[in-house]
């Protein structure tokens, strides 16, 4: 089992995420702040830390960018906040997380997650704080609810690109762009994959995303997914 640390600045989520780590057989430390944060870090050394974005001292992206400055990401981040977009993801996995979890966290994602950060190595930290602005970094995970998509910072000199692994291939597309059409490409992208997936089936889609059908239907058409491509009969 594994040491993790858990740094929240709500009393109830520490303890909610204390009590089922600890079920599972984990060691859990608790932290409500980044000062905490950084004396259990060097203390224990844990094997993984769930860090929280938004806090009142530190936000957490600022203590992962310390971390990952100073060579003191040697183990897997996952991040945590209830108002995260794909911009707060993209740049969490940017400074060397490895995921991103949507409050409120089921047990199911919780334990997910956690399943897949202690499977993965650590994080190579960067080389100097003057190579922040353009860390290289493997791609890694960012999760959205349920599944993943992986961030690839090591772009041609002349843009960006996202990849999201597909069932086939891999779809890329260019990030210098205004941030609505990075966002509606990175979403269509997003939703062909859970279509292709699930073979067409709204039902499971709706399912994956955490989405009303009504809300997906009306989505989907907002991005121009082409329905009947993986439509499947009876659904």
């Amino acid at each position: 089992m594994a040491t993790i640390l858990v740094v929240d600045d709500e009393m109830g989520i520490r303890a909610l995420l204390h009590e089922i780590l600890t079920d599972e057989g984990h060691t859990v430390e608790l932290a409500e702040n980044a000062a905490q944060a950084r004396f259990f870090r060097d203390r224990l050394k844990p094997d993984l830390v769930l860090l929280d974005i938004w806090m009142p001292d530190v936000d957490g992206i600022t203590l992962l960018k310390e971390w990952n400055s100073g060579a003191q990401l040697s183990m897997p981040v996952i991040m945590m906040s209830g108002h995260g977009t794909i911009d707060t993801a993209v740049e969490a996995t940017k400074f060397g997380a490895m995921a991103f979890l949507e409050k409120p966290i089921t047990l199911q994602k919780l334990l997910r997650a956690v399943e897949q950060g202690l499977s993965k190595p650590a994080p190579r930290p960067a080389a100097s704080p003057a190579l922040a602005a353009e860390p290289r970094i493997e791609p890694r995970p960012v999760f959205n609810n349920h599944d993943a998509v992986a961030v690839n910072h090591s772009p041609p000199p002349s843009a960006s690109h996202l990849t999201l692994g597909g069932l086939q291939a891999e779809q890329s597309f260019t990030l210098d762009r205004p941030l609505r059409e990075a966002r509606d490409a990175f979403e269509k992208a997003y939703f062909e994959y859970h279509l292709a997936r699930e073979n067409g089936s709204m039902t499971r889609v709706a399912e994956r995303t955490g989405l009303e059908r009504t809300h997906l239907y009306r989505k989907l058409k907002q991005l121009g997914v082409d329905l009947s491509r993986n439509k499947r009969n009876g659904d």
